[in-house]
Protein backbone atom coordinates (compact mmCIF):
# COMPACT_ATOMS: atom_id res chain seq x y z
CA UNK A 1 0.00 0.00 0.00
CA UNK A 2 2.95 2.28 0.97
CA UNK A 3 4.38 1.93 -2.45
CA UNK A 4 1.45 2.31 -4.30
CA UNK A 5 0.51 5.44 -2.58
CA UNK A 6 4.15 6.62 -2.99
CA UNK A 7 4.18 5.79 -6.93
CA UNK A 8 0.88 7.81 -7.53
CA UNK A 9 2.03 10.48 -5.60
CA UNK A 10 5.44 10.60 -7.76
CA UNK A 11 3.11 10.18 -11.08
CA UNK A 12 1.12 13.34 -9.71
CA UNK A 13 4.29 15.25 -9.56
CA UNK A 14 5.52 14.30 -12.76
CA UNK A 15 2.44 15.31 -14.41
CA UNK A 16 2.08 18.94 -12.45
CA UNK A 17 5.39 19.67 -13.76
CA UNK A 18 4.85 19.02 -17.37
CA UNK A 19 1.69 21.81 -16.83
CA UNK A 20 2.39 24.96 -18.88
CA UNK A 21 2.28 28.03 -16.49
CA UNK A 22 -1.30 30.02 -16.71
CA UNK A 23 -1.45 33.26 -19.45
CA UNK A 24 2.42 32.38 -20.48
CA UNK A 25 3.08 32.11 -24.55
CA UNK A 26 5.74 29.72 -24.69
CA UNK A 27 5.82 29.40 -28.07
CA UNK A 28 7.22 26.29 -29.46
CA UNK A 29 8.38 23.18 -27.53
CA UNK A 30 11.80 24.30 -26.70
CA UNK A 31 14.87 21.91 -27.85
CA UNK A 32 15.78 20.85 -23.84
CA UNK A 33 13.63 21.46 -21.02
CA UNK A 34 14.01 24.56 -18.83
CA UNK A 35 15.96 24.15 -15.57
CA UNK A 36 13.99 24.84 -12.08
CA UNK A 37 16.09 27.06 -10.25
CA UNK A 38 16.65 25.51 -7.07
CA UNK A 39 14.96 27.85 -3.76
CA UNK A 40 12.83 30.15 -6.20
CA UNK A 41 9.71 31.01 -4.70
CA UNK A 42 6.54 30.51 -5.70
CA UNK A 43 4.73 33.11 -8.00
CA UNK A 44 3.22 35.78 -6.01
CA UNK A 45 -1.01 35.11 -5.84
CA UNK A 46 -3.07 37.79 -4.98
CA UNK A 47 -6.19 36.95 -2.58
CA UNK A 48 -7.97 35.05 -5.11
CA UNK A 49 -5.03 33.18 -5.78
CA UNK A 50 -4.21 34.06 -9.14
CA UNK A 51 -0.39 35.25 -10.16
CA UNK A 52 -1.35 39.75 -10.52
CA UNK A 53 -1.14 40.38 -14.54
CA UNK A 54 2.23 42.03 -15.36
CA UNK A 55 2.51 45.57 -16.86
CA UNK A 56 2.38 45.62 -20.49
CA UNK A 57 6.24 47.77 -20.66
CA UNK A 58 7.97 45.89 -17.97
CA UNK A 59 10.70 48.62 -16.24
CA UNK A 60 14.18 46.76 -15.27
CA UNK A 61 16.94 48.57 -13.49
CA UNK A 62 19.66 46.81 -12.09
CA UNK A 63 23.46 47.13 -11.14
CA UNK A 64 25.44 45.30 -13.25
CA UNK A 65 28.82 43.46 -13.11
CA UNK A 66 30.97 46.17 -14.20
CA UNK A 67 29.19 48.46 -12.06
CA UNK A 68 26.82 50.28 -14.39
CA UNK A 69 23.03 50.91 -14.30
CA UNK A 70 20.86 49.08 -16.61
CA UNK A 71 18.06 50.69 -17.40
CA UNK A 72 15.26 49.50 -19.52
CA UNK A 73 13.52 52.24 -20.34
CA UNK A 74 16.54 53.86 -22.03
CA UNK A 75 17.00 51.57 -24.40
CA UNK A 76 13.62 52.05 -25.70
CA UNK A 77 13.45 52.16 -30.03
CA UNK A 78 15.37 48.71 -29.81
CA UNK A 79 14.68 45.20 -29.45
CA UNK A 80 16.12 44.21 -26.01
CA UNK A 81 16.36 40.48 -25.20
CA UNK A 82 15.65 39.86 -21.10
CA UNK A 83 17.15 36.50 -20.10
CA UNK A 84 17.33 34.79 -16.79
CA UNK A 85 20.10 31.98 -16.36
CA UNK A 86 22.37 31.15 -13.71
CA UNK A 87 25.50 29.78 -13.59
CA UNK A 88 24.48 25.73 -13.05
CA UNK A 89 21.89 25.86 -15.75
CA UNK A 90 23.26 23.44 -18.63
CA UNK A 91 20.49 25.08 -21.31
CA UNK A 92 21.05 28.44 -20.32
CA UNK A 93 25.38 28.00 -20.99
CA UNK A 94 24.54 26.44 -24.10
CA UNK A 95 22.57 29.73 -25.19
CA UNK A 96 24.91 32.03 -23.85
CA UNK A 97 27.70 32.35 -27.54
CA UNK A 98 24.11 32.61 -29.18
CA UNK A 99 22.87 35.54 -27.50
CA UNK A 100 26.31 36.90 -27.11
CA UNK A 101 26.38 36.92 -31.27
CA UNK A 102 23.07 38.47 -31.58
CA UNK A 103 23.95 41.51 -29.20
CA UNK A 104 27.29 41.79 -30.66
CA UNK A 105 26.09 41.41 -34.56
CA UNK A 106 22.78 42.98 -34.62
CA UNK A 107 23.12 46.82 -34.19
CA UNK A 108 19.32 46.84 -33.33
CA UNK A 109 19.07 44.22 -30.55
CA UNK A 110 20.29 44.30 -27.20
CA UNK A 111 20.80 41.89 -24.62
CA UNK A 112 21.26 42.18 -20.90
CA UNK A 113 21.25 38.89 -18.93
CA UNK A 114 20.25 38.25 -15.22
CA UNK A 115 21.64 35.93 -13.16
CA UNK A 116 19.05 34.12 -11.17
CA UNK A 117 20.59 32.31 -8.17
CA UNK A 118 22.08 33.25 -5.06
CA UNK A 119 25.47 33.53 -6.11
CA UNK A 120 28.26 36.73 -4.91
CA UNK A 121 29.56 38.78 -7.65
CA UNK A 122 33.35 37.94 -7.71
CA UNK A 123 32.62 34.29 -7.85
CA UNK A 124 29.92 35.05 -10.88
CA UNK A 125 32.62 37.50 -12.13
CA UNK A 126 35.27 34.27 -12.83
CA UNK A 127 32.54 32.25 -14.16
CA UNK A 128 32.36 34.68 -16.74
CA UNK A 129 35.98 34.43 -17.53
CA UNK A 130 35.53 31.41 -18.50
CA UNK A 131 32.29 31.85 -20.34
CA UNK A 132 32.34 35.34 -22.05
CA UNK A 133 29.78 37.47 -23.21
CA UNK A 134 29.39 40.81 -24.48
CA UNK A 135 25.91 42.07 -23.12
CA UNK A 136 25.85 43.07 -19.57
CA UNK A 137 25.10 40.87 -16.52
CA UNK A 138 23.46 41.32 -13.21
CA UNK A 139 23.12 39.80 -10.56
CA UNK A 140 18.62 39.48 -9.21
CA UNK A 141 17.79 38.29 -6.24
CA UNK A 142 16.18 34.98 -5.95
CA UNK A 143 13.67 36.40 -3.53
CA UNK A 144 12.77 39.64 -4.98
CA UNK A 145 13.02 38.60 -8.60
CA UNK A 146 12.12 42.29 -10.67
CA UNK A 147 8.81 42.70 -10.18
CA UNK A 148 7.62 43.44 -13.58
CA UNK A 149 8.50 39.99 -15.06
CA UNK A 150 6.74 37.19 -13.81
CA UNK A 151 9.21 34.99 -11.28
CA UNK A 152 10.58 32.22 -13.33
CA UNK A 153 9.47 28.91 -13.42
CA UNK A 154 12.22 27.30 -15.35
CA UNK A 155 15.44 28.54 -16.50
CA UNK A 156 15.99 29.58 -18.98
CA UNK A 157 13.50 32.02 -19.19
CA UNK A 158 13.60 34.87 -22.07
CA UNK A 159 11.32 37.97 -22.67
CA UNK A 160 11.75 39.78 -26.06
CA UNK A 161 10.87 43.69 -25.38
CA UNK A 162 9.43 45.52 -29.04
CA UNK A 163 11.27 49.01 -29.29
CA UNK A 164 7.99 50.16 -27.88
CA UNK A 165 8.91 48.99 -24.47
CA UNK A 166 6.34 46.05 -25.02
CA UNK A 167 6.57 42.05 -24.56
CA UNK A 168 6.71 41.01 -27.49
CA UNK A 169 7.47 37.44 -26.85
CA UNK A 170 8.44 34.94 -23.76
CA UNK A 171 10.22 31.99 -23.92
CA UNK A 172 10.50 29.40 -21.69
CA UNK A 173 13.59 27.17 -22.29
CA UNK A 174 16.89 27.92 -24.25
CA UNK A 175 16.70 30.34 -27.17
CA UNK A 176 18.77 30.43 -30.20
CA UNK A 177 19.33 33.50 -32.31
CA UNK A 178 17.24 32.09 -35.17
CA UNK A 179 14.18 32.08 -32.42
CA UNK A 180 14.65 35.61 -31.43
CA UNK A 181 15.32 37.09 -35.18
CA UNK A 182 11.69 35.14 -35.94
CA UNK A 183 10.26 36.30 -33.18
CA UNK A 184 11.32 40.13 -34.06
CA UNK A 185 9.71 39.24 -37.77
CA UNK A 186 6.44 37.95 -36.74
CA UNK A 187 5.86 41.14 -34.78
CA UNK A 188 6.84 43.07 -37.47
CA UNK A 189 10.55 44.28 -36.80
CA UNK A 190 13.53 43.59 -39.40
CA UNK A 191 13.80 40.39 -41.22
CA UNK A 192 17.47 38.96 -40.43
CA UNK A 193 19.49 39.23 -43.11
Amino acid sequence: MNRLLTLSCLALLLLSACKQPAGGDAGPRPQAPATTAPGAPAPQQDSTGAVPAKPERPTLQVGTLDGKRYDLAEHRGDWVVVNFWATWCGPCLKEMPDLSALDAMREHIDVIGLAYEDIQPAELTAFLQKHPVVYPIAIVDVYDPPRDFATPVGLPTTYLIAPDGKVAKHFIGPVTAADIDAAIAAAGGPQAG
